[in-house]
C-alpha cells in the first residue's frame, strides 16, 4: 500500500469515527479547573494569614512557610491516592499551582520505588523536577538582570 492510499484511508477512518468520540465539555473544565485552583489558592492564603497570626511570621517570610506545606500536603494525598481524584476532577486546576509540581515529583517517586532509592526514586523523580527547576532559575536569572538593567538606566 503506498503513501498517498495509506493518508486516504487515515482521513476516511477519522471522519468515519467522529461522530461516537466525546465531544470536549469546555465550560465545564474551565469551571472545575478555575474552582478547584482557586480553592487550592485560598487555602494556601488561608494557611499564610494563620501562620502569620499565630506563629508570628512577618508578610515577607510568610511565603516559605506557606509554600512549604503545601507541598508536603500535596505529597501525602498523592502517596494517599486523593490527589488523583482531585487531577481526573479539576484538571489543569490541580496541575498549575505548586501543589501539582509536588505531585508530579512524588507521582514519580512512588512509581519507580521499586527500582530502588538513588536509581529509582532519586533519579527519576528529578527527570521531571530538574526541567522544571532549571527553567525557574534561568528565567529568574534573565528577569533579575533585565530588572537590573532597567533600574541602572532609570538612576
Amino acid at each position: 500500500m503506498d503513501q498517498k492510499q495509506l493518508e486516504k484511508n487515515k482521513k476516511k477512518y477519522k471522519k468515519a469515527i467522529e461522530p461516537f468520540q466525546p465531544k470536549p465539555q469546555y465550560v465545564k473544565n474551565c469551571f472545575k479547573a478555575f474552582l478547584v485552583g482557586g480553592a487550592i489558592c485560598a487555602f494556601g492564603q488561608g494557611l499564610a494569614n494563620v501562620y502569620i497570626s499565630y506563629l508570628d511570621l512577618t508578610e515577607q517570610t510568610v511565603a516559605s512557610a506557606m509554600i512549604g506545606t503545601l507541598i508536603l500536603l500535596a505529597a501525602l494525598l498523592t502517596g494517599f491516592g486523593v490527589y488523583d481524584k482531585i487531577g481526573q476532577f479539576a484538571g489543569a486546576g490541580s496541575i498549575a499551582t505548586v501543589t501539582g509540581f509536588s505531585n508530579a515529583i512524588a507521582s514519580s517517586a512512588l512509581e519507580h520505588k521499586s527500582e530502588g532509592v538513588v536509581l529509582g526514586i532519586a533519579a527519576n523523580m528529578f527527570k521531571i523536577a530538574g526541567a522544571v527547576i532549571v527553567f525557574g532559575v534561568v528565567s529568574a536569572y534573565i528577569v533579575s538582570m533585565i530588572r537590573l538593567l532597567v533600574q541602572t538606566l532609570i538612576s
